[in-house]
């Protein structure tokens, strides 16, 4: 019986946090735990460390100072990455995490080093600026990077010199997950007015998703309402725009929700709308689930997969990124045409099933891992 490969993951945070990179990392650790001597190191987002068992997954949190730029301050994670590196077979980094290529570069490792890359740096350009060159240090001695689309490699400046040694493994969903959905008539029951159709919108309220955009789009679309199920810093701020704006009426603000009601508010929804302006937006796994019980799905052309997910004309349509014209023109032409809605949303949830499976992103992850124990 051979040995199990001895993986570990690396990351900035690990749930409860809350973030679509941190659930990567939760469902890659969960699925492998077991097949794999799997363990997972990141950082507190303030205060001391602790490592403890996590739905099975041994879970190291190292102490920091805070955070700043959306990175955790701590010296201690780097001598712990040195310490828990040398009795690994793989380390697996999800990037962009600057802390996690300076503790690596720093920490001798001599193993197989796995990088997946989430997106470039967008928001902080300086920080981005100043790093790149440990960027660059750090990706050179990469085995493998893994990215979820093509447009992740064309779109970055970062990895497109090093994209021959860049697989594709797209993200995917657990089916099962989402087969059973409670709450019937979830967003129906909060319509202002009876018979308009729902408009979803599913993420943080923070500057990147275009929630104002959206929100400034309502002045131009006739018989919707639109729901906004997340929270963020900018929640406050989008209220007060939806009451200037005259459409406060037809914007309900959900705040976060539980999985169970989420599900329950994707299957209520007439359409989905994803109408993110920037590039850390790298591909959009909340399109996926609403695609999943067969919604159309109204996104925006971002260099990045977030128009690789929902494909215009197939299973939605796709506008430039922050203009609200174009983007009510798109809304209210899949409101007045059921036909159109109803196909693209049966292309979509066809979609989901063919491309986006989460056995295949880590059946096709394990045997990356496997082909680098063997020296391929």
């Amino acid at each position: 019986m051979k040995d199990k490969i001895k993986a570990l993951q690396v990351n900035k945070f690990y749930a409860p946090w809350v973030g679509g990179v941190e659930r990567i990392v939760q469902d890659i650790a969960e699925a492998l735990n077991g097949k794999m001597d799997m363990r997972t190191l990141v950082c507190q987002p303030k205060g001391e460390g602790i490592t403890e068992m996590y739905n099975g997954v041994s879970v190291t949190r190292m102490s920091s100072f805070g955070v700043l730029y959306s990175m955790p301050i701590s010296l201690a994670f780097i001598w712990k990455l040195r310490e828990m590196s040398k009795d690994a077979d793989i380390l697996q980094f999800h990037s962009p995490f600057p802390l996690g290529d300076l503790a690596y570069l720093l920490s001798g490792y001599k193993g197989k080093m796995v990088v997946w890359w989430h997106s470039d740096i967008v928001s902080q350009r300086f920080l981005a600026k100043l790093i790149k060159p440990l960027n660059r240090a750090f990706l050179k001695r990469a085995d493998l990077i893994i990215a979820a689309t093509e447009n992740h490699i064309e779109s970055s400046e970062l990895l497109k010199p090093f994209a021959s040694k860049c697989k594709i493994i797209p993200f995917g969903l657990k089916f099962s997950d989402f087969e059973h959905v409670g709450a019937p008539n979830f967003l129906t029951k909060k319509l202002s007015t009876p018979g308009s159709k729902k408009l979803l919108f599913v993420g943080r309220v923070v500057y990147y998703k275009g929630v104002d955009v959206l929100i400034d789009a309502m002045n131009k679309i006739n018989g919707a309402e639109l729901f906004i199920a997340g929270s963020g810093a900018l929640e406050a701020d989008y209220k007060t725009r939806a009451q200037k704006s005259g459409v406060a009426d037809k914007t309900h603000f959900l705040g976060y929700l539980p999985f169970e009601t989420l599900k329950a508010a994707y299957k209520d929804c007439d359409i989905f709308v994803f109408p993110s302006v920037a590039n850390i937006e790298a591909f959009g796994i909340a399109q996926m689930e609403a695609m999943f019980y067969g919604k159309p799905v109204v996104n925006t052309d971002l260099p990045t997969g977030v128009p690789l997910v929902s494909i215009h004309g197939e299973t939605g349509l796709t506008v430039k990124p922050g203009d609200p014209d174009e983007l009510a023109a798109a809304i209210q032409r899949l409101i007045d045409d059921e036909a159109l809605r109803l196909r693209f949303g049966a292309k979509a949830a066809k979609r989901v099933r063919e491309n986006f499976d989460f056995e295949k992103m880590i059946n096709s992850l394990y045997v990356e891992y496997e082909k680098l124990m063997q020296g391929e």
